[in-house]
């Protein structure tokens, strides 16, 4: 499948992270891994909007965006099977103490709680949270009670290592919310908006001025305890973050250089894993000028020459190695990222369902081999 420009790719910024601000466009600019393709396993097809992956035993889970719903894949064979539904807008899944936990974007975004096989039923309520004590303290709303931005978008969740349940990433709200038992939230980490690069001069609707928002979208420990934190940074190439913070929600250092993160996984030797889900779509040609037919028919003719490309080769994975040196590899459309048993997953063909005449099923999950990362 072949497309002539990034506009549906775009399109998908507002399903992995519809806080964006100041516009500025994931671009190819900086290194790709597109002309070394990846050394992938495919474990498992047939997926819709595939994003996290967390694992139990035997077992990946999936949650699916474009059906709602979380799936267990077995890592011996790869069969599926729907273990949660009901959950619209699914993103983030992890199973716990015999419940399915989905965070999702529906049209009220929630953390939904199932038994394996059931519907979701309402767990936790971040936007009743982002409402009321607003942690990020942007202003929400314009004269006229209209958002200025998404107030809450449930991206990613995970079982918390110490006191209370769960950790939650909200995209929207721009923070990571602790999870008690009982589903009761507080406030685990803030992280700041950026204001190098071309966010320097982006517009945003918070007290810092020209920023851009941080946008959590991945969670990950790491092997000495501490927990990562990948950071979109609306898509600003570049300006995308990992923070690493102690069990207790304190900033110990960031990873930069990124552009668009869209997940994470820690490797046992420290290497960090982060996904970019646009990394090497090419620069959308500008719309012809038809000031007359002859101008137009003119302008048209040139776009038509313009070359395609194969979306199969949008996408990668940086690998940062204990000593910062950085490898790549080229895997199609990654958002979540899962190291587990010595084995780095991805959910792959993510976000296919904006490209033109997409096709359902086409999600995978993939396992990549530690040949695939090159230096560039």
């Amino acid at each position: 499948m072949y497309v002539r420009n990034r506009v549906a790719l775009v399109a998908a910024s507002a399903l992995t992270c519809s806080a964006l601000v100041g516009g500025a466009p994931a671009t190819a600019a900086g290194p790709t891994a597109a002309e070394t393709p990846a050394k992938v396993t495919v474990l498992t097809k047939g997926l819709n909007g595939p994003r996290q992956l967390s694992a139990t035993s035997g077992s990946l889970y999936v949650a699916e965006s474009d059906t709602g719903q979380a799936t267990r894949v077995s890592r011996s064979s790869g069969t599926r099977t729907v273990v949660a539904t009901g959950t619209p807008g699914a993103q983030g899944v992890v199973r716990l103490d015999g419940r399915i936990y989905v965070a999702a974007e529906g049209e009220k975004p929630l953390l939904y709680r199932s038994k394996p096989g059931g519907a979701g039923k309402k767990f936790a309520d971040p936007l009743a949270y982002e409402l009321e004590l607003n942690p990020d303290n942007q202003t929400q709303f314009d004269d006229e009670g209209e958002p200025l931005d998404t107030v809450s978008n449930p991206y990613y969740v995970v079982q918390r290592k110490g006191p209370g349940l769960l950790l939650l990433a909200d995209a929207g709200a721009n923070d990571v919310l602790a999870v008690s038992g009982s589903g009761n939230l507080s406030t685990f980490f803030v992280p700041p908006v950026v204001t190098t690069g071309v966010c320097a001069g982006a517009e945003n609707n918070t007290p810092a001025g020209n920023s851009c928002d941080p946008v959590p979208t991945g969670i990950a420990y790491g092997p000495d305890g501490n927990i990562y934190i990948s950071a979109l940074t609306a898509e600003a190439p570049g300006e995308g973050r990992v923070y690493v913070v102690n069990r207790k929600g304190k900033l110990l250092d960031t990873l930069t250089g990124f552009s668009g993160p869209t997940g994470v996984a820690v490797g046992d030797d420290g290497s960090v894993y982060v996904s970019e889900v646009l990394q090497g779509v090419p620069e959308e040609p500008e719309e012809p000028a038809a000031t007359n037919a002859r101008v137009a028919k003119k302008a048209l003719a040139e776009a038509a020459e313009e070359p395609v490309f194969d979306p199969a080769t949008v996408g990668q994975i940086v690998k940062v190695a204990p000593d910062d040196k950085r490898t790549y590899a080229q895997v199609t459309m990654p958002t979540g990222l899962l190291y587990t048993d010595g084995t780095l997953y991805a959910s792959a063909w993510s976000i296919a369902a904006f490209l033109p005449d997409a096709k359902p099923g086409t999600g995978e999950i993939v396992s990549v081999d530690p040949s695939s990362f090159i230096a560039q």
